[in-house]
C-alpha cells in the first residue's frame, strides 16, 4: 500500500517557476516507478513524465521537455517535479502517482496503481 500527498502548486505569472512534491508512505516507494500527470478542465489526464526507482531514468512529454525535471529522494520518501519557464497551457491539476509493479518508466496512466489526490497549478499570462 502506498498513499501519496502531492504539495507546492499554486498561482505563478507565464515565465515562473513552481515545485511539486509529493510525499508517499508506504515500503514499496522506493522500488516504484513514479509519475506525474496533470489534467485540465474538459480534458483528459495526460502524462507528464515519469521517473525511474533509482532516478537514473526519466523520461517527459514533448510538451514539458527542457522546461520541467523531476528527481526523488528515496531516503525522504519523496519525489519532485521542478516546473520552468511555465506556460498558461501549463494550468492544470498535477497529480503523482507510483506504479508498484513495472520496471522501466512508462506513459500509461492505467498501470499506475497509487495516485495522490492532486494539486492546482495555475498560470496566468
Amino acid at each position: 500500500q502506498v498513499q501519496l500527498v502531492e504539495s507546492g502548486g499554486g498561482l505563478v505569472q507565464a515565465g515562473g517557476s513552481l515545485r511539486l512534491s509529493c510525499a508517499a508512505s508506504g515500503r514499496t516507494f522506493s522500488s516504484s516507478i513514479m509519475g506525474w500527470f496533470r489534467q485540465a478542465p474538459g480534458k483528459e489526464r495526460e502524462f507528464v513524465d515519469a521517473i525511474s526507482w533509482s532516478g537514473q531514468t526519466t523520461y517527459y512529454a514533448d510538451s514539458v521537455k527542457g522546461r520541467f525535471t523531476s528527481s526523488r529522494d528515496n531516503a525522504k520518501n519523496t519525489v519532485y517535479l521542478q516546473m520552468n519557464s511555465l506556460k498558461p497551457e501549463d494550468t492544470a491539476v498535477y497529480y503523482c502517482a507510483a506504479d508498484t509493479r513495472n520496471a522501466y518508466v512508462h506513459t500509461r496512466p492505467e498501470n499506475y496503481d497509487y495516485w495522490g489526490q492532486g494539486t492546482q497549478v495555475t498560470v496566468s499570462s
